[in-house]
């Protein structure tokens, strides 16, 4: 694993953390680096380092991405909670892993992270995938913002994973409304993330979503989000077999409504 060129990114390592001292000087809430990893490698130092400028905690963004026909999913899952284990190791501050859904068995492989120490499991990374341009015939790298429809394999899993495994949940991808909010944090969430509508209509939007989350809540005769947390998860909804078996006949026949 390495760092491209800050040329190429617009921003080095060393960059990044005079942005977050800047940053933790700047404001009161808890501020939480981001490293993006696939492989054991020297760039785990940067861990530390994150640590050492001031991070509250640690994401550690998983980017696994198994394109070779003679690697198995055990041998890559090893290597990923190997390289968990050594960043736990070299933290004293919290640490969350972001993950995609890719893995053969997603369930057992979260509870193998959640043994090698890590604190919280955001869902999902979301993987931007290429085009093609068929005039340059080269691939197409376009940025999309997220939409209101990523957050359903989101819930699906914060449901399964929150009624059985015990640690932090957050959610990232497909939060636009308090709803939306309102939906991750019944299925197990303790957190969303939110970056694509922020950017389409500014950071002011957060204070109209906490709003709305709060009347939610309020009108709904709920005295706390705890009472709210979870309620709609694997171990606590009337219809389990909503998340475990996907019912596809039901679902067919409900498209019209």
């Amino acid at each position: 694993a390495f760092f491209p060129e800050s040329s190429a990114l617009g921003r080095g390592p060393d960059a990044y953390l005079e942005h977050l001292r800047r940053v933790k000087r700047a404001v009161a809430v808890p501020i939480i680096g981001s490293l993006n990893g696939s492989t054991p490698g020297g760039w785990l130092d940067y861990a530390r380092l994150i640590q050492e400028a001031g991070a509250d905690a640690l994401e550690l963004n998983v980017y696994a991405l198994a394109t070779d026909p003679w690697r198995g999913a055990a041998e890559i899952e090893a290597e990923t909670v190997e390289m968990i284990r050594a960043v736990r190791g070299a933290l004293q501050i919290p640490l969350a892993v972001k993950l995609s859904p890719f893995y053969t068995s997603f369930a057992h492989f979260a509870e193998r992270l959640v043994d090698a120490g890590v604190d919280g499991l955001v869902l999902f990374n979301p993987f931007y995938q290429p085009d093609i341009d068929i005039e340059r015939q080269a691939v197409d790298r376009a940025l999309h913002l997220s939409l209101a429809s990523d957050l359903a394999l989101r819930l699906r899993w914060l449901a399964i994973l929150s009624g059985q495994i015990r640690t932090s949940y957050a959610v990232s991808g497909g939060i636009h409304a308090a709803a939306d909010a309102i939906k991750a944090v019944m299925t197990g969430a303790d957190a969303v993330q939110m970056v694509s509508e922020l950017l389409a209509h500014g950071p002011e939007r957060l204070r109209t979503l906490r709003e709305e989350f709060a009347y939610w809540l309020a009108d709904h005769q709920y005295e706390s989000i705890a009472q709210l947390r979870g309620s709609m998860n694997l171990g606590n909804c009337s219809d389990p077999a909503g998340y475990e078996r996907a019912n596809y006949m039901l679902i067919l026949r409900s498209w019209h409504r």
